[in-house]
């Protein structure tokens, strides 16, 4: 009988060091996730949410800088030139070639001394 319990005493110790190792590295991981700052993945997602919603809400309080309103007219700008250009193109296409032809002729025409 003695033989058996050797054996259990031998499998005691193996699972009782294999516990301890295992203990040990939680404990070290923990410590070190703790000086890392290192947060469960919802927890840091969920602040970054918050830190950007209260990005956002200063600022729409503040309202638009000087450089975006500036931006932002310059923009609008361009997106008339735009919509003048691509007018003028389908006015050109609506006029018969003949009369584009001459019209470059007589502009040719004029400029030649």
């Amino acid at each position: 009988m003695e033989g058996g319990n050797a054996k259990k005493k031998v499998g005691y110790m193996n699972n009782k060091k294999d516990f301890q190792n295992l203990h040990r590295e939680l404990l070290l991981g923990h410590k070190r996730g703790l000086l890392l700052g290192v947060r469960p993945e919802l927890k840091r997602v969920m602040e970054q949410r918050r830190g950007k919603l209260h990005k956002e809400e200063e600022q729409a309080r503040l309202g638009p800088s000087d450089l975006e309103t500036e931006l932002r007219k310059r923009q609008q700008k361009l997106k008339e030139y735009e919509l003048e250009e691509v007018k003028q193109r389908e006015n050109q296409e609506k006029i018969p070639e003949f009369v584009r032809v001459k019209d470059n002729l007589r502009r040719t025409q004029a400029f030649e001394p």
